[in-house]
């Protein structure tokens, strides 16, 4: 999957709206606190640009994220040898107390 400018400006634009629709809600319920009216429910106009941002989001995200890795932990183990196992340099020590004993 090749990343494109229209899968960034995509994701861009769906950050953008679901900010916007954010906004619209913390304004819409300053507005309530200011008339002294009760909250019930945010308007549908909000909650559908929200739901259709969220949506946007993800189509984005699923193209410049990347290609997906295998759930099986060991499939990118299959390709190497039982040596490359064995050769863990984390594990190698050169100054060890045993040293003192082998004068």
């Amino acid at each position: 999957m090749a990343v494109t400018v229209f899968h960034r400006l995509t994701l861009s634009l769906g950050f953008l709206s679901l900010f916007h629709s954010a906004y619209s809600a913390a304004q819409h319920r300053s507005y309530l606190r200011l008339n002294e009216l009760e909250f019930t429910h945010l308007p549908p106009d909000i909650w559908i640009q929200a739901l259709a941002s969220f949506f946007i989001i993800i189509y984005g995200v699923l193209y410049v994220a990347g290609d997906f890795k295998e759930i099986k932990a060991s499939a990118d183990l299959d390709n190497k040898s039982w040596e490359t196992f064995r050769n863990i340099p984390s594990f190698y020590t050169f100054s060890h107390r045993g040293k003192a004993f082998a004068a």
